[in-house]
């Protein structure tokens, strides 16, 4: 049986609660008392005006909330920033491409839009009535006309830059001791790379010319020439480049011996009145006749014997077709020439020889240039290698000059019988080199310089010469 007692410790739990709960309550009312001594005795002495307690407390809040949403825009203006940031990392555009040296740019990357550096800008000569030209930088009709050329004249533009860029880089390294064959390599390869050599859309205009002391022009070294250069040497650069066939001719020469230097002056001298004398209208004679005029008025010495400078009265300056060296004109370095006048818009090569022999030159050596007859028609070919040969030449050198060398570097063999068959046919024509008499020097200087309406541009002109 159970007892009546078992309840009464349930009775004793709860008396004991109450007063914990009482004593609970106390103590909240007593933290409420201090919290709002501590903030009145805060606020200052007049703790008891309850409504500038509110409004602080109010501001207080409002400040809190301002600098949490100011936070938050730092903190969205630094997550925009870097994430900027990362965008122009990825957007990043390079700047301009410049020159490597060696060189190694091509002449379009460095000037991606196209905007080639103008050559020398002349005023035209005055006119036989003693007329100024300099209307025509100020003619309405000749600056369309002008504008109207641009794209061809922008075409020589580049083509002449990288022949300045690649005579810059020559003159950096030539040498006595050097082969030929080492030079004009080194040479075109670095042409090629310039020009960004495009099939017959843009490369070589011709063969390296490096004629040597007595021999004045279309010698260079075919495979196996063992001739190096001396320091005794006057060695003539002549090489040419050409965008879409317009064709860059342009020429000067080296020399390591400063008893030569005043053979140097007198024909640099005599190209530059050439330049100087030509213009639209002009006669060609007229321009022959003040090369030789001023060449003749040099004198040099070379160990010990005086000569006066001769030009070499049978090579000559001349106009330039598109994908035509010789484009039909020739401008003469000595009086007495054709009579035939410069025309508006035409391209012209002035060079001009000087020379301590005869002032005459002839056919001597093994050929080595060679060219397709720029006129001629279908002529039957029978032998097959010929056809092939041919065939090689129209594809990649078309109408402007090739060597044997470049035969063999397109793998071409035991090609001779069918390039002189070609050359009997009349097909191509064989430039040998051009000598005068043995133990002379001959020096040469060259310029193209395009006829524009509104004036005459050196487009080939540099800091050099």
């Amino acid at each position: 049986m159970a007892e009546a007692d078992v309840p009464q410790p349930a009775a004793a739990a709860a008396e004991d609660e109450q007063p914990d709960a009482a004593e609970e309550c106390g103590r909240k009312r007593r933290r409420k008392r201090r919290k709002s001594k501590a903030a009145t005795g805060h606020l200052g002495t007049n703790g008891d005006d309850l409504g500038d307690v509110s409004k602080l407390m109010e501001q207080q809040t409002l400040e809190e909330k301002e600098g949490e949403e100011d936070g938050g825009e730092e903190d969205v203006e630094d997550a925009d920033n870097v994430a900027g940031k990362k965008k122009k990392k990825k957007k990043k555009k390079k700047g301009p491409k410049v020159q490597t040296d060696p060189p190694s740019v091509p002449i379009c990357d460095l000037y991606p839009n196209d905007a080639f550096p103008f050559g020398e800008e002349c005023e035209y000569p005055p006119s036989q009535d003693g007329r100024s030209a300099a209307w025509r930088c100020s003619s309405k009709e000749k600056r369309v006309m002008d504008k109207a050329n641009e794209e061809i004249w922008n075409d020589f533009r580049q083509a002449a830059e990288a022949h300045r860029q690649v005579r810059q880089y020559i003159r950096s390294w030539v040498q006595p001791g050097m082969s030929m064959i080492d030079i004009c390599e080194r040479l075109e390869n670095c042409s090629r790379t310039l020009i960004k050599e495009n099939g017959l859309n843009a490369g070589l205009a011709f063969p390296t010319g490096c004629s040597l002391n007595n021999c004045a022009a279309h010698y260079t070294p075919n495979a196996g020439d063992p001739t190096v250069l001396q320091y005794d040497d006057v060695c003539k650069i002549d090489f040419g480049t050409h965008i879409n066939g317009r064709i860059i001719d342009c020429a000067f020469t080296i020399t390591f011996n400063p008893k030569y230097d005043r053979l140097l002056e007198a024909v640099k001298d005599a190209t530059d009145t050439g330049i100087k004398c030509a213009g639209i209208d002009v006669r060609l004679c007229d321009v022959g006749e003040s090369i030789q005029e001023v060449m003749e008025s040099y004198e040099v010495e070379i160990d010990g014997k005086t000569y006066q400078v001769k030009p070499i009265r049978n090579l000559n300056g001349h106009s330039i077709g598109q994908y035509q060296i010789h484009g039909g004109k020739t401008v003469p370095i000595v009086k007495g020439g054709e009579a035939t006048r410069m025309e508006e818009c035409e391209v012209y090569a002035i060079e001009t020889f000087g020379s301590t022999g005869k002032g005459v030159v002839h056919d001597d050596m093994e050929c080595s240039h060679y060219m397709k007859n720029f006129d001629v028609g279908h002529v039957p070919i029978r032998l097959p290698r010929a056809k092939h040969i041919l065939n090689v030449v129209n594809e990649n050198f078309g109408t402007l000059a090739f060597c044997r060398r470049w035969l063999d570097r397109l793998g071409e063999s035991k090609y001779l019988m069918a390039l002189k068959n070609l050359c009997d046919l009349g097909i191509i024509d064989p430039y040998p080199p051009l000598c005068d008499a043995k133990g002379s020097y001959t020096a040469q200087f060259e310029h193209t310089i395009l006829l524009r309406p509104t004036c005459k541009e050196v487009v080939s002109r540099g800091d050099d010469y």
